[in-house]
């Protein structure tokens, strides 16, 4: 799963920057990784997301795909910020659940009950 997230965080990068190089350093790995799973990612879909000539510039199909990688980003956001919250309540009872809790992020409820997520 972290492969495929590192994917769509560089697609999403190289959108902004519209450099290879420019995205691989804000991404903290190296332009050739970078490139490889741009390229990898362009042969999972079926096509070429970004035309790399003269400019860097997203292809009709990177203009198709980049609202859904936006939210993919942005659910990833909401559940490392549930996951905190949840840390969070953990970390301040300093003991396992005793009575069932509810923690509420945006349109997200997690119920807890007895340490275990329901």
């Amino acid at each position: 799963m972290e492969h495929a997230n590192a994917a769509h965080r560089y697609f999403l990068a190289l959108c902004e920057e519209r450099s290879f190089n420019r995205a691989a350093k804000r991404c903290g790995v190296s332009q050739p990784s970078l490139t490889n799973a741009i390229m990898a990612l362009e042969q999972e879909l079926g096509g070429a997301l970004f035309q790399r000539k003269p400019i860097v510039a997203l292809t009709v199909l990177g203009h198709a795909v980049h609202p859904y990688f936006d939210r993919i980003a942005e659910n990833a956001a909401h559940a490392r910020e549930a996951a905190q919250a949840m840390a969070d309540v953990r970390r301040s009872l300093s003991m396992p659940l005793q009575r069932p809790v509810s923690v509420a992020h945006d349109e997200t409820a997690v119920d807890v009950d007895g340490g275990s997520v329901m």
